[in-house]
């Protein structure tokens, strides 16, 4: 942890202590537990570890796959604690299920303890939320007063995941060792959408176990077979993911860019596709060895994520090479897009070590990108491919750092038959 920046260490020293504060305050806050907020903690703690060890091989895979932010689906069990038991119990309860994820998590210890503190703090946090809002009155809802209380679940959710974006988003930030993005920083939409769909799960758990506790147990399963089809669309999504880069591979960027491109033919719209190549490339891997390289190209990765609309698809074509596909984007407004790429690319100033290790800055790199359009230089995806990388390669000719629009190809009507 010593080697971490400065900023770092102060940040997550800091975090900490006010995490421990806290703690503090609510253990000697609460009143002594009842038999039976001993009975649903026990009936917790049991879904937990039913779950944690079943899912333990597939925990481990996930885990190895993920680089940034994973989701490990223990809200369903810890985000109850947070609106039925009293602090002190919750504490515990984290407390066990991290240490069963100890020896799943294979992390440095001060990320775990850090990201353990996290999940006690959203915990205990949300549940002085919930207090305040004087919720849980569930067995004497009627109808009418059951949105009220569906919307204070409603609401401490989104408290338990603020906090914990607070926190993690901080020390994933101050960590990058490259410029920190959105997705890397707090993980990608399908991420947040797990999540959210975790906390929910976690809102009928609470209400299963004061309504009708024995019925947890169906929870206990429901979040082995969760588990499972969240491993497989994570292995989903690796299949059309770049592991160097994080962006669409070639599979991926197909796919998305065919379905675009089929949308475009039905509703007459125009469609852009950029073709993106990195000048003198090979420069950087000779002079600073691969592992720069590598880092040259995640940035340039991020770079295309943040300049880029939510709508286009970047992807990597190989090596170098990168692609975006631009919907509902005609000649001039894919060019404007083009140039904006290539000014930001010039202002990149990447971070990295050469080949002895020393830290370096990379800065004063350009590219030179083709464009094309559909339908004006092709009406098919092989051929707007075909077409931005031959313009790809006037723009190399014509000096490099500079985009060029593919050439216009006129339709050839089909000649008649005699």
């Amino acid at each position: 942890m010593w080697r971490r920046p400065k900023r770092f260490i102060a940040f997550l020293v800091v975090a900490e202590v006010a995490a421990i504060g806290w703690f503090v305050h609510v253990i000697l806050d609460m009143a002594a537990p009842t038999h039976l907020d001993l009975l649903r903690f026990a009936i917790l703690t049991a879904g937990a570890t039913v779950h944690i060890q079943m899912t333990r091989r597939q925990e481990e895979r996930r885990r190895n796959r993920v680089r940034t932010v994973l989701i490990d689906l223990t809200a369903v069990w810890v985000f109850p604690a947070a609106i039925i038991l009293p602090s002190p119990l919750t504490l515990v309860l984290v407390l066990l299920i991290r240490v069963q994820h100890w020896f799943v998590a294979r992390r440095p210890a001060h990320n775990f303890v850090f990201s353990s503190i996290t999940h006690m703090l959203a915990a205990t946090v949300a549940h002085q939320v919930f207090v305040t809002l004087g919720g849980q009155q569930w067995m004497s809802l009627t109808v009418t007063s059951s949105f009220g209380e569906f919307g204070k679940l409603v609401f401490v959710g989104l408290v338990y995941e603020a906090v914990q974006i607070l926190y993690v988003g901080s020390i994933l930030s101050l960590s990058a060792k490259s410029r920190p993005t959105v997705r890397s920083v707090l993980g990608s939409k399908a991420d947040n959408l797990l999540e959210a769909i975790t906390i929910g799960l976690g809102a009928v758990t609470a209400i299963l176990l004061v309504i009708l506790p024995p019925t947890v147990a169906i929870m206990a399963v429901v979040t082995v077979v969760f588990n499972r089809l969240a491993e497989l669309d994570q292995l989903q999504d690796d299949v059309r993911t770049d592991p160097k880069t994080q962006v669409y591979n070639m599979r991926g960027w197909t796919e998305s860019a065919e379905r675009a491109l089929t949308r475009a033919g039905k509703s007459d719209d125009n469609l852009g596709v950029l073709m993106i190549d990195l000048d003198h490339f090979k420069w950087i891997n000779d002079t600073y060895g691969h592992p720069a390289g590598d880092d040259v190209l995640r940035n340039l990765a991020q770079l295309l994520d943040e300049v880029t609309r939510p709508s286009d698809v970047v992807g990597r074509f190989g090596g170098e090479e990168f692609l975006v596909l631009l919907p509902e984007t005609d000649q001039a407004a894919a060019t404007g897009a083009a140039e904006r790429i290539r000014s930001s690319v010039a202002e990149l100033r990447i971070v990295t070590t050469d080949k002895r290790g020393d830290q370096i800055t990379v800065s004063g790199r350009t590219a030179s990108i083709g464009v094309a359009v559909f339908p004006d230089h092709g009406d098919s995806l092989e051929k707007l491919m075909q077409a931005a990388d031959a313009a790809v390669y006037e723009a190399k000719e014509g000096g490099r750092n500079q985009v060029r629009l593919a050439e216009h190809r006129p339709h050839r009507p089909a000649s008649a038959g005699a």
